[in-house]
């Protein structure tokens, strides 16, 4: 079956580009020096590359990939001037203009300079300062870019990851103002942080429970050591093929540490991490707990599939294996996404491909994973009615 017009796309992964203005237009005067800023260094018969600086550090690379708009063959791992993106990457009113030509009509964006989860301001040395960055780049989220569409443009925020208590109030502080999504390491050890098997995140897991705010953990979010690790001389597209064992070893942690059981009303969303390991890793998750729970500390009662169903869901650019094995999945956990501008994305012909993934789908599941089961999970408000073929933002 086709992906009927009226079913309204969203991507539950995107990405912004942060603009030169972001935190000079909002930190204090006495920290615009030290604060993230665009310095341009020269280069031979060409324009200069742009760059970010922070503290007394250089951070190379402006895009993280925000290759959209070009072909595969154009593809590079970064654009070095912000007129070397399409506008869509920075402008929020451009990228709502390039939403509409793909035929998507909400989108969650992570940070780029920062990281997808906040980190170069874990590794900042001025913590006075790192917090103030963060609160800057929430504001920017809630009051500037996704103000320009409200609805369309879905607010998700960072912490301040190395004070849980300043973390708690970030929470509450940006929940108010309409937040509604965290994005969260996807293996906090791996930055030097306590795990989740501690107590050290119990207030930041409560507050995210109160608020109703899902924590998102996008691929690569834990930093450079908890990627896969490759042969020195493998290409970068081996670390680009096991993207979903990011997912994979997270979803374990969770599975077998208190966490899920002191925090019964938690949401977990696996960002880019494909759905089409969830069955192999969910049932392997039964089988060593059926086999070993009685001389591990782990729980004895509750079966994993069962916290996975209650706790998570998954979301999917390409995964025909996936959508094949959604009923085993759950339908009600899968949700869609988009990756714009980066080189994973399909746009503009997002839908285009949807509809094919979707081919053999019943709609009411389709409806689900493109659209409902994100409504319910981030609580965006409900669509308008669905109008009739040929209606609404999908293009012909």
């Amino acid at each position: 079956m086709p992906l009927q017009p009226w079913m309204k796309l969203i991507s539950v992964d995107d990405h912004l580009i942060e603009h030169p203005r972001v935190w000079q237009d909002r930190l204090p005067a006495k920290y615009r020096e030290m604060g993230p800023r665009i310095v341009e260094t020269p280069r031979e018969g060409l324009a200069p590359v742009q760059s970010w600086r922070y503290e007394d550090r250089n951070y190379p690379y402006i895009g993280l990939n925000a290759v959209a708009g070009k072909r595969p063959e154009e593809y590079g791992l970064e654009p070095v001037r912000f007129d070397e993106m399409i506008p869509g990457c920075y402008d929020p009113k451009a990228r709502i203009a390039d939403m509409d030509i793909d035929g998507v009509e909400a989108m969650m964006c992570f940070p780029s300079f920062p990281r997808f989860c906040g980190t170069v301001f874990l590794e900042a040395q001025e913590k006075e300062l790192a917090l103030l960055c963060v609160q800057a780049y929430n504001d920017f989220v809630l009051d500037e870019w996704c103000a320009a569409a409200p609805g369309r443009l879905i607010p998700v925020v960072m912490l301040p990851l190395w004070d849980p208590q300043a973390a708690v109030q970030e929470i509450h502080r940006t929940a108010a103002k309409g937040a509604k999504a965290i994005t969260f390491p996807d293996l906090p050890h791996a930055l030097g942080l306590p795990s989740v098997h501690s107590d050290y995140w119990d207030p930041v897991l409560s507050a995210a429970e109160e608020t109703g705010l899902p924590l998102c953990q996008h691929f690569g979010s834990g930093g450079e050591r908890s990627i896969p690790q490759m042969a020195p001389d493998a290409p970068f597209a081996v670390m680009i093929n096991l993207m979903g064992s990011n997912s994979m070893h997270a979803t374990a942690d969770w599975l077998f540490s208190p966490a899920l059981h002191k925090h019964p009303r938690l949401k977990i969303g696996l960002s880019e991490g494909g759905i089409g390991w969830i069955p192999y890793i969910v049932g392997r998750a039964d089988y060593v707990w059926r086999k070993h729970r009685y001389y591990q500390n782990i729980n004895r009662d509750v079966v994993p599939s069962e916290l996975f169903a209650r706790h998570f869901h998954g979301c999917f650019i390409e995964d025909d294996f996936g959508v094949a094995n959604r009923h085993v999945i759950g339908v009600d956990r899968i949700t869609w996404e988009c990756d714009y501008p980066h080189s994973d994305s399909f746009w503009p012909a997002s839908r285009k491909r949807a509809a094919e993934a979707f081919a053999d789908v019943p709609d009411d599941e389709v409806h689900r994973m493109v659209e409902l089961n994100a409504r319910r999970f981030y609580q965006l408000p409900a669509a308008d009615a669905a109008p009739t073929a040929g209606q609404g933002r999908a293009p012909a």
